[in-house]
């Protein structure tokens, strides 16, 4: 088997990669391996379906950059497919005055990156969702919408293939070759080879010769479905986040098809794919991630203790539903009865410095690229992250 140009991982940022690397050189052949039986059985297609506007991150990131530009090519994509969009914005409420300097510096983080961003009253506030509570002023981004993923990335592999990609599902990666990689259904030599694979990014990156500073942790992300009938929610609604955390905090999703939704969490997992109990469980990766989340209760270069004892709590539906009630009226417990699937959330950690990596990382070299950091919002940010790599890869 053959390729010009293989990428390993059908997530939407791989299946990007492959359309974009495909636009850009015609003339290559690309391929994609997959280990699931379809693409997007991972983050891409278990993530909250938020296109994210793009004014939590400061302007030199790439974050900030690649979120607005996004939110802006997936909309016209979900437009033009005819994909469901819910274009139903976001606020974000403050709980007490000691938040208020926070909404003035997303506003300064959103003039500088240029989102539109409206800093609004409490009645203004009221009249774009009645339960709202917010403490004198909220922000409101009118360009925050809500996709269905799994539609999305069934969308992008079904263009990819009619665009000539070549995808196969069911082959994972099992090491690399003098000349390509090993699969589960016998060995590829390829031209150049791209790591999108997630959770195992930092696993085949390693196999290159990469990220040997680098280890992903998994972050357990959970939601509670609202029982209440679509339209009960007109806008998502947040927190003023910590900006040093990579985690938004307890808030509500209006989905899609307009049902309400709490969540996540972000419960620190024992190994990569622990979406239910002793699913997936592989002992190796049970022992080296629970070693090294302990390791982080003493050593990590920030509060990883609060974090993973404040995330844990978040198990019970009765903290969920109250850490939401001081963002809306009337939530009631009775209405939120139903866990939704989990996602996992491949956060990258620099084991030199003891922190967690904020933006994306890339590595690589003229034989092959790895994308070790495609954090949250990665799914917004996919179409322009792809652009961003393929011309990294020119470089090299």
């Amino acid at each position: 088997m053959n390729a010009d140009f293989l990428v390993v991982g059908g997530g939407i940022v791989g299946i990007s990669i492959a359309r974009e690397f495909r636009r850009r050189h015609p003339d290559c052949s690309v391929a994609l391996i997959e280990k699931e039986s379809e693409v997007g059985r991972h983050a891409s297609g278990r993530n909250s379906g938020v296109l994210h506007a793009g004014f939590y991150y400061s302007a030199d990131s790439l974050k900030a950059r690649f979120t607005r530009q996004g939110n802006l090519a997936l909309t016209k994509y979900c437009e033009e497919k005819h994909l469901p969009l819910n274009k139903c914005g976001k606020l974000v409420v403050a709980q007490s005055a000691s938040e208020l300097p926070a909404l003035d510096e997303l506003l300064r983080r959103a003039a500088a990156n240029g989102v539109p961003l409206q800093d609004i009253t409490e009645a203004e506030a009221r009249r774009i969702e009645p339960r709202v509570r917010t403490h004198q002023r909220a922000l409101f981004s009118p360009s925050t919408s809500s996709v269905d993923p799994v539609r999305v990335v069934q969308a992008m592999k079904d263009d990819a293939t009619r665009e000539g990609v070549a995808i196969h599902t069911g082959v994972a990666f099992v090491g690399k070759t003098k000349s390509g990689v090993r699969t589960s259904a016998g060995d590829w030599q390829a031209g150049f080879v791209v790591n999108a694979a997630g959770l195992y990014a930092d696993r085949v990156a390693r196999d290159f010769g990469f990220s040997e500073e680098y280890r992903v942790l998994p972050f357990k992300g959970l939601y509670l479905y609202s029982d209440e009938p679509a339209g009960a929610l007109k806008t998502n609604v947040y927190p003023v986040p910590d900006l040093r955390n990579p985690f938004l905090g307890v808030h509500f999703t209006v989905t899609a098809d307009g049902r309400a939704k709490i969540g996540p969490t972000a419960i620190p997992a024992f190994w990569r794919e622990q979406y239910r109990l002793l699913e997936n469980f592989k002992v190796g990766e049970f022992f080296e991630i629970a070693a090294r989340d302990l390791g982080l209760l003493f050593f990590a270069g920030f509060d990883f203790k609060r974090l993973a004892l404040t995330e844990l709590a978040k198990y019970s539906k009765r903290k969920m539903v109250s850490l939401a009630g001081a963002l809306v009226s009337d939530v009631n417990l009775a209405d939120y009865r139903r866990w939704g699937k989990a996602g996992i959330r491949a956060q990258l950690y620099d084991i030199k410095k003891r922190k967690l990596e904020m933006d994306f990382v890339l590595q690589g070299d003229k034989r092959s690229m790895h994308v070790l950091n495609a954090v949250s919002p990665g799914f917004t940010c996919a179409l322009p992250f792809a652009a961003y790599v393929c011309e990294e890869i020119e470089k090299a």
